[in-house]
């Protein structure tokens, strides 16, 4: 091998074997948390909870390792990851107009019958 492609894999990003298999350990737990929640016929906000904080701990785990976002520069990460959370602070303001919404309509058009 000539000395530039020696120089080129050297200077590559290697991120040890065990970090890996240590964040697909957690990502199979996290799983088996996940389909403990319907094995254990936990029902109501308490189920959703837990599945949606168990999918966000997931898709976290694989942002920041596989996509190799926990070594990137600040300013990328902002780019990729706060438009979605941007989005999801505006969903969670039309949830909670909804209701102002609903009611207005009912109080100045009256309830169906």
């Amino acid at each position: 091998m000539s000395e530039t492609t020696v120089h080129a894999q050297q200077s590559g990003q290697h991120h040890p074997i065990r970090l890996y298999l240590a964040v697909w350990g957690l990502l199979f737990a996290l799983s088996a948390f996940s389909y403990m929640v319907d094995y254990l016929g936990i029902q109501g906000y308490l189920r959703w909870s837990l599945i949606l904080l168990f999918m966000m701990l997931k898709a976290g785990l694989i942002v920041a390792v596989f996509m190799h976002m926990a070594w990137e520069r600040l300013a990328l990460v902002y780019a990729i990851l706060l438009p979605p959370l941007l989005v999801l602070v505006f969903v969670a303001l039309m949830v909670s107009e909804s209701n102002y919404t609903i009611f207005t309509r009912l109080a100045f058009f009256g309830a169906a019958s």
